[in-house]
């Protein structure tokens, strides 16, 4: 079979190993790393990826081939948890983090979501839509080629199902594909307060049975937190959306330990999210019911403190991990999961190695797409990030800067010196 591309001399190509389930313990610190190497595609698949100069027998006439001498190659970048549709902003909430109000305070007086909510029910489908489109431009730039997005910021359905059709279009029309989770269980709406049991019923009752009527969402999600919703409400939510056929994710242990692991590990979630206040107990729970935790260091970073999840601890007890941006205004509000991966070096002490594991194969199973993403195997779509940098190392070491030079989705060039090839 020709090629019709091929993309040859990279310095080294980083080709995770898919073994048909999530990377866990030591598993996650092995990789094939080919050093001068090739990556052949065909009608937007990967077709062959090998060491030294292209197979002869893949080049006819046609064959395009483009040289990246002394780049570095990995599957495209996945951003597996994002609250990517929202309107308005949160830097006036800036200063008073600075002047050390937390987080919990904040949301309490009516900022934090509260006020993301207010924002995003006035917003029109166009404003959500460009500014999320806007939004995956700046991830896209920065080698990321599949995003999960949340609703969460409208809390009533008029505004979660704008919000998860924004999800809907976006997926049809931008370079990035999306995977969309309903988690109309955000926050406590103004409306509701004092009644969050209530509010769980109106969701299982009215909003869920909508939502999966109208194909929205793939995944269901819940805030499971001290002053939001508690470990019995969190249950509740997430069996009911199981037995109609979402699949899970919890936001657990983020702030206070109060049972969300359990809740993971007894309803068999695909994902925790956080973790960074999760217990030896809570590491062995997830990892015998084989949970991946999808931690998001910029979010301890952007809260300004100093408990990251044990990212090493969770590997050493056999789980499986990603690293992800957590992409909102409020608690992280950035758009670079580079960024991202060197916080999970640099703070939570993981190797180049394990980060790239997290970002590709392993996030590809946090999504449900390992089949056709996140890793280099002959079948899958010729999703590729071309970094400007010699070794795996590099991007790395060399913090604070993007070095993702170019991007392939399905085997279209869509960046280019940093530049939108296809918009």
């Amino acid at each position: 079979m020709k090629a019709d591309k091929i993309l040859k001399n990279f310095s080294q190509i980083f080709c995770p190993i898919d073994q048909g389930i999530p990377l866990r313990g030591e598993q996650m610190s092995e990789a094939v790393i080919i050093e001068d190497g090739y990556i052949a595609i065909k009608d937007g698949k990967i077709l062959a990826v090998a060491k030294g100069d292209p197979d002869e027998a893949l080049i006819d006439e046609e064959t395009e081939i483009i040289d990246y001498t002394g780049k570095l190659a990995t599957p495209g970048l996945i951003d597996c948890h994002t609250h990517l549709v929202y309107g308005g902003s949160r830097e006036h909430e800036f200063s008073q983090k600075l002047n050390g109000v937390a987080y919990l305070d904040i949301l309490a007086q009516g900022g934090g979501i509260l006020s993301t909510v207010e924002a995003t029910r006035k917003a029109s489908f166009k404003e959500l839509y460009d500014k999320s489109a806007a939004l995956l431009d700046k991830m896209l730039i920065h080698g990321v080629t599949t995003v999960e997005a949340k609703s969460g910021y409208g809390l009533n359905w008029e505004t979660e199902e704008k919000q998860l059709q924004v999800v809907k279009k976006l997926n049809e029309e931008h370079a990035v594909d999306l995977v969309s989770t309903f988690m109309g269980a955000h926050a406590i709406p103004a409306e509701y307060k004092g009644r969050a049991s209530e509010f769980i019923d109106f969701i299982i009752h009215d909003m869920l049975p909508k939502v999966k009527a109208e194909n929205l969402a793939e995944f269901c999600d819940i805030f499971c937190e001290k002053g939001v919703f508690t470990a019995q409400e969190s249950e509740k939510l997430l069996q009911a959306a199981k037995d109609m056929g979402f699949k899970l994710r919890i936001h657990a242990d983020e702030i206070a330990t109060i049972g969300g692991v359990d809740v993971a590990a007894k309803l068999g979630a695909v994902s925790a999210e956080h973790l960074m206040m999760i217990t030896d107990e809570g590491i062995k729970k997830l990892s015998e019911a084989h949970v991946i935790g999808n931690l998001l260091p910029a979010t301890t970073f952007s809260l300004m403190e100093d408990t990251y999840a044990p990212a090493k601890k969770m590997i050493d007890h056999g789980m499986a991990i990603t690293l992800t941006t957590d992409s909102n205004p409020g608690s992280c509000p950035t758009a670079n999961l580079q960024f991202i991966m060197q916080l999970g070096c640099f703070m939570q002490k993981l190797t180049p190695i394990q980060v790239f594991n997290a970002v590709t194969i392993n996030a590809a199973y946090s999504v449900c797409r390992a089949d056709t993403i996140g890793s280099f195997d002959k079948g899958k779509n010729a999703d590729i990030a071309i970094f400007d940098a010699p070794n795996i190392d590099f991007p790395l070491y060399f913090f604070a800067t993007n070095l993702v030079e170019a991007v392939y989705k399905a085997g279209n060039l869509v960046i280019s010196q940093r530049q939108y090839s296809v918009k």
